[in-house]
């Protein structure tokens, strides 16, 4: 698209094939193109290496982002000083004294979306077009920018008919890929480890097999005195686990459609 453009890199596979892919039509990016990858603090580091190792075999400069309580309201961060522990995503939870949920998904809105944008008016920008990793077999993830919003989406794997197939492919036949499992095109591991909008076999599954990382959604609940799910608490749900082992299969629902990826 003409004039500025930012391109959402999730740190999933299917936003680094876009990202792959609008290189490979455009030869280097044009300084007026910004990549940006929002980090909240809840990756696997194998989402961050992977977002490094793109950066630096396709030479493209990834910039990456933080949310942070205090004007400007984010911070550039870089794999070294990304956050590992939550620590963008609690002081989120502790500015705005309750936990997001279902209906007020806030932390997308502020870890995510805001947080680019925000880092794009700093730039100077007035209006841009924002590049989205979704693909053509999503169509329930379709939805618009609001008309308040400065910038405006631009879905090229929509317009170019991709599916997971062709982004599955891809990755097949690439020296390298994201170090989580892929189970039919999903990441069940993907981006925020233990959302509450993935399924409670998902979430089940991550205080099975990483109970330290699960700990941190506890904490949080703890933290607040809420649960991130209604009448679901984390607690509740580790617990569960721990007195009945395998009974969860993390191979059932997904956050979202793709990669885990909660972005607007």
């Amino acid at each position: 698209p003409d004039g500025n453009v930012m391109i959402q890199f999730s740190g999933g596979r299917t936003s680094a094939f876009m990202l792959h892919q609008i290189i490979e039509a455009n030869g280097p990016l044009h300084e007026r193109v910004v990549v940006s990858f929002q980090n909240t603090g809840r990756e696997f580091n194998e989402t961050l290496d992977f977002v490094q190792e793109c950066g630096e075999r396709w030479n493209v400069r990834i910039v990456w982002l933080e949310y942070r309580p205090d004007a400007p309201r984010f911070e550039v961060v870089s794999h070294n000083s990304a956050a590992r522990d939550g620590e963008p995503f609690e002081a989120l939870i502790r500015k705005r004294k309750f936990l997001p949920n279902r209906v007020a998904r806030f932390c997308t809105a502020e870890m995510k979306v805001h947080c680019a944008s925000r880092f794009a008016r700093s730039l100077g920008w007035e209006r841009w077009t924002s590049a989205i990793g979704i693909r053509a077999d999503e169509p329930t993830r379709l939805g618009g920018s609001s008309p308040r919003e400065r910038w405006a989406p631009w879905r090229p794997m929509v317009d170019a008919g991709v599916s997971k197939r062709d982004v599955s492919a891809f990755w097949a036949s690439q020296p390298f890929d994201l170090r989580l499992t892929n189970v039919d095109g999903r990441t069940p591991r993907g981006n925020c480890d233990g959302c509450f909008l993935k399924s409670e076999a998902n979430r089940a599954a991550l205080a099975r097999d990483f109970p330290e990382r699960f700990a941190w959604w506890v904490r949080m609940e703890e933290l607040s005195g809420s649960t991130f799910r209604p009448a679901e608490p984390y607690a509740a749900l580790a617990d569960f686990v721990k007195h009945q082992g395998r009974l969860f299969d993390e191979n059932g629902e997904w956050c979202q459609a793709d990669d885990g990826e909660c972005f607007g």
